[in-house]
């Protein structure tokens, strides 16, 4: 080999050199997963993100060998979420997932325009400006949306199968969530076509529940419909004691004592949201994909529960149920 073309040959191993190892140094992708939940949720959570992982696992990725998952939990204080959003965007993570519905969800979209966003709604994300539409969604994010506010009027009829004669039924809400007004509305008028009166009462956080129950114990209420996820727990239990007849969507509450769940599978949705998250990492574009809305709706009733209310459940309704817990 001639001098000139050895030379020439160093020289381009020289140039070549940090490119080569930077490719071999890439950086692990860095998913940031920001939720609201307090800590007694987390066995929940648990499932949710195994079943979130399960999703990643199908576009291939794998938690600790090729993604890393930075986690922030607010511990059921949402005041805290738009810092924890902050500092997942300073720490420039790959993508945000959201728990915890459109609190965890705006709290990331006012914290970055450009990271990819991958969110759940139990509203309209358009309605609440999430997205331009759910089949282009123009922007950096996407996701699921299982349409909550049109659920709730189905939660007060399966709630009036079990308490037929029931006419005075409390609406509990969380006054913080955005959809709340349109829920409202949607109550307002299934009551009226099914002649019963339907109460609002409001709490914010489990500190208020004992509240809105003392309130709901005092005028007697025939049954209450819960619209505020992360107060279930407390939720069933005092509905157990003072002997009220309750449903929401998450299908944990009947396991927890509630007499009755109604709702879309989050382990569905988290894989759903897995897979996105997946497909984000290896190069698509929030805009280009469809938000994605949950065609499995899962019916749970607890019959021992109906049994201290001394409710007879309908063998029309049981055998409707994907799960009755005896």
């Amino acid at each position: 080999m001639r001098r000139r073309d050895l030379f020439g040959l160093i020289t381009t191993v020289a140039a070549l050199r940090p490119l080569i190892s930077g490719a071999q140094q890439k950086p692990m992708p860095v998913i940031g997963f920001l939720g609201p939940f307090p800590a007694h949720f987390r066995t929940q959570i648990e499932l949710e993100l195994a079943a979130f992982r399960d999703g990643l696992k199908e576009t291939g990725y794998v938690e600790g060998q090729n993604v890393a998952i930075e986690y922030r939990w607010s511990d059921g204080d949402f005041s805290r979420l738009p810092a924890l959003a902050a500092d997942l965007v300073s720490r420039r993570v790959d993508v945000i997932v959201t728990q915890g519905a459109e609190v965890s969800t705006f709290a990331a979209k006012n914290a970055t325009s450009t990271i990819p966003i991958v969110f759940h709604s139990s509203g309209d994300p358009v309605v609440f400006g999430l997205v331009s539409s759910l089949a282009r969604p123009d922007g950096n994010l996407t996701g699921v949306a299982y349409l909550g506010v049109e659920l709730m009027p189905k939660l007060l009829e399966l709630l009036l199968e079990l308490v037929p004669q029931g006419k005075n039924i409390v609406l509990l809400v969380q006054p913080d969530r955005p959809e709340m007004e349109n829920i409202l509305e949607a109550m307002q008028a299934a009551a009226r076509a099914r002649r019963v009166d339907l109460i609002p009462l409001r709490a914010r956080a489990e500190s208020d529940v004992d509240d809105a129950f003392a309130t709901l114990v005092q005028m007697r209420a025939d049954g209450l419909v819960l619209d505020a996820g992360g107060l279930r727990r407390r939720v069933a239990e005092l509905a157990l004691r003072h002997r009220v007849p309750a449903i929401t969507a998450p299908r944990d509450f009947a396991s927890d004592g509630g007499l009755i769940s109604y709702g879309p599978s989050l382990t569905a949705i988290y894989r759903l949201k897995g897979i996105y998250t997946g497909k984000i990492l290896k190069g698509a574009k929030p805009a280009d994909l469809p938000v994605q809305q949950p065609t499995h709706f899962e019916l749970v009733i607890n019959l021992k529960t109906s049994k201290v209310l001394g409710l007879t459940v309908p063998q029309s309704l049981l055998a409707r149920a994907d799960e009755v817990i005896e």
